[in-house]
């Protein structure tokens, strides 16, 4: 192993922002590289944080002035078994790589978001959920161990049941405890590509509930939701879900997308005008109530891969993204309070997404989802607008006993995240004393009256 290879600079560090393209701090980009019997990495001044591809949307990824140790050189596939589908490989594989060279084997991610451009280390760190959460829990419930590099040198090899301290401080530890070299996984059968997809409209909130207490045996369940209409298309939405096909069928490789968006759009583009002429769109292209069929995987997990530098989109202030957990206790009158403020305030939130969380408890100690409803929203950076709507929605969240994801979070205070995750003063005895970020920096101060 070896130590981080950079040259020195006389002018001030590149900037380097996240996929939400806010904030942007400069920072000191440092490709990690291995060489067999090198001594590990010695922390360097200003503290240090392990990124992967950065496809978080805050500042979790980030570091004000620091360095960031770039993870995407450890890009090699290490072992697999064909007969378990057991894999292991190390922590700057990204989940795109692994499709393909999974699926033409038969076999599929255990756990995968909305887009595949992350990296196995930036899964385990943000404990990434998706669309089967219901049934399977997080991706960290399907690791099987890891080994986690601390900056002093300590190699640590992690299981449920060796160093299990650090295990579960790791899922889900938002890359803080240290640097994780690789992983082994459990990928799970399939014998397609295809999905057998049903789309199914409803209009509000009692509807979608209903359908998610009908769907739980179906494995990858998920809804759109229009958060700009108002009167009778109030909370109208259209709810998919899906089951891989049983019956045998094509295992390629994905094609590599051909579109990107090449330039950042006006802030008009995606005004309150524009996001409702879409959904009305969106909502109406399905003709009937129900429709069933068969689908790819890639539009069915991953629609916005489909497009590189979709984040452009949103013009060059970038994009805020909320997502909240509401226990189901509240997750009827939350939800609805929730899209009722967002409605009244004038902002238009091009991707809303809406689905159910299990009860299958998490791995990690900080990890995100709780039983109830999940809901995540992405607004375009108007300061004057977007900036008290996102606070406004976080004290809410709290006040419905709920929680924010950190990884797609850029604004919750430190009061808030110590609510939020009461666990944090515990979780802090296990991170690396030189490895830090602007998230960490920012909700572990002392709240403020």
């Amino acid at each position: 192993m070896s130590d981080p290879i950079a040259s020195p600079k006389e002018k001030r560090a590149p900037e380097f922002s996240s996929w939400g393209r806010y904030p942007v701090y400069h920072a000191n980009i440092i490709p990690l590289q291995w060489q067999k019997d090198f001594p590990p990495p010695v922390p360097p001044h200003n503290g240090m944080l392990p990124v992967g591809l950065g496809r978080s949307y805050g500042d979790v990824c980030l570091l004000k002035d620091g360095n960031l140790i770039t993870t995407r050189a450890l890009d090699r596939l290490l072992a697999f078994d064909p007969q378990t589908g057991i894999l292991r490989c190390e922590a700057g594989v990204s989940l795109a790589e692994i499709l393909d060279f999974a699926v033409p084997h038969g076999w599929f991610l255990p756990v995968t978001p909305g887009t595949k451009y992350v990296t196995v280390g930036g899964a385990i760190a943000n404990d990434i959920h998706g669309k089967n959460h219901h049934l399977a829990g997080t991706f960290g419930n399907h690791v099987s161990r890891f080994e986690l590099v601390r900056s002093d040198g300590t190699r640590i090899l992690c299981s449920p049941t060796e160093h299990s301290e650090w295990y579960c401080a790791t899922i889900g530890g938002m890359g803080l405890t240290g640097l994780i070299t690789w992983a082994e996984f459990q990928l799970k059968p399939i014998a397609s590509r295809l999905i057998k997809y049903e789309g199914i409209k409803f209009h509000g909130i009692d509807e979608f509930l209903q359908l998610t207490r009908e769907s739980q045996r179906i494995e990858y369940t998920v809804a759109w939701i229009d958060c700009v209409s108002t009167g009778r298309n109030f909370a109208r939405g259209i709810f998919m879900q899906g089951d891989h096909s049983s019956e045998p069928g094509p295992l390629n490789i994905s094609r590599k997308p051909k579109l990107r968006m090449p330039i950042d759009l006006p802030g008009f583009a995606l005004s309150r005008p524009s996001v409702m002429a879409f959904n009305t769109l969106y909502y109406n292209k399905q003709l009937s109530k129900q429709v069933r069929t068969m689908v790819d995987y890639e539009p069915f997990f991953y629609p916005l891969d489909a497009v590189m530098d979709w984040n452009r989109g949103y013009g060059k202030r970038g994009l805020l993204q909320f997502q909240c957990a509401l226990p189901w206790g509240h997750a009827h009158e939350a939800t609805i309070a929730i899209l009722k403020t967002i409605t009244a305030s004038g902002l238009a939130s091009f991707l809303a997404v809406l689905k159910a969380f299990g009860d299958v408890p998490s791995r990690g100690m900080m990890s995100f989802p709780q039983p109830g409803i999940t809901l995540a929203l992405d607004f375009p950076i108007k300061p004057d607008r977007s900036f008290p709507l996102l606070d406004r929605l976080a004290q809410m969240t709290l006040e419905f006993g709920g929680r924010m994801y950190p990884a797609k979070d850029a604004r919750m205070t430190a009061a808030q995240f110590q609510d939020f995750y009461p666990q944090w003063r515990d979780f802090a005895r296990y991170r690396d004393p030189n490895i830090t970020s602007s998230f960490w920096e920012r909700v572990t101060q002392r709240p403020t009256a």
